[in-house]
């Protein structure tokens, strides 16, 4: 049931940037921190109105170790793969808006492309439940990696053709939603009980925070070097040492299965 509690957070983002886009088109991009700042407001105040629900404190259970989790060879491929992943896809997060001005989208239509990367994860969401159970997790991480290789390279190469460009951000499906679902699952399986916490913790740090931060400040830099295109060709490369890893944590499930 992750999935239909996640497509909230999508559908909050599809109606922002679809709403946004066409009123940046017609008012200009000088009201947007007034956007940013009623967005905040609102999530502040929808924050209180949470029930405030405590986790059970466990005394007299002791805290399991990390390290030994850590240390297994499948954790260290997820976690290589989950980074390399993030990293190509900061090219999107980041930069996405900015190049698709520099091809010279209209801001209505930067809007309806991301609308349309937002709807393709609604439906994974909504409808996760039946597709999970084709493949085994490392083999969804393996196909979400190579999609996401195949998604770059439209973007990077054939983003001035609107019906590419149109595959591409459908292809976020994959590798955002089915990725993310994914690595959720993951983490219970490979942190249970009382180190799931620490695990999401790693993932949200590992798998977000320093991709997120690298890739910011990498690709600005590279940016203005040798322009946004590069952005994404660099991405192409990232992508495909996430498919390696998780190429390998795939096989290595499968290696531990026969035994």
């Amino acid at each position: 049931r992750y999935g239909r509690v996640r497509l909230w957070g999508s559908l909050g983002f599809l109606v922002t940037v679809f709403v946004a886009g066409a009123w940046f088109e017609h008012q200009g991009m000088h009201s947007f921190p007034t956007w940013a700042v009623g967005s905040l407001l609102v999530l502040n105040v929808s924050v209180w109105w949470l029930p405030n629900h405590k986790e059970a404190v466990h005394h007299e259970a002791q805290r399991p170790p990390v390290w030994p989790v850590l240390k297994q060879r499948k954790v260290q491929l997820f976690f290589a793969s989950v980074f390399f992943h993030v990293l190509s896809h900061i090219g999107i997060y980041v930069f996405f808006s900015l190049y698709l001005d520099e091809l010279g989208y209209s801001k209505t239509m930067i809007g309806v492309l991301w609308a349309v990367s937002v709807a393709a994860e609604i439906v994974w969401f909504f409808t996760q439940s039946r597709w999970l159970p084709k493949f085994s997790l490392s083999g969804w991480l393996l196909l979400c990696a190579a999609t996401m290789v195949l998604r770059m390279g439209l973007t990077t190469w054939a983003a001035e053709w609107l019906l590419a460009l149109l595959l591409a951000q459908l292809l976020h499906a994959l590798t955002f939603a089915t990725q993310h679902s994914v690595c959720i699952a993951l983490l219970s399986e490979y942190f249970p009980g009382r180190l799931r916490g620490r695990g999401q913790a790693l993932y949200a740090s590992i798998g977000y925070g320093v991709p997120g931060v690298l890739g910011a400040l990498g690709g600005g830099a590279l940016s203005d070097a040798w322009g946004l295109r590069a952005v994404y060709a660099l991405s192409i490369g990232i992508a495909a040492l996430a498919c390696g890893c998780a190429y390998q944590a795939w096989r290595t499930n499968r290696s531990a299965l026969r035994v």
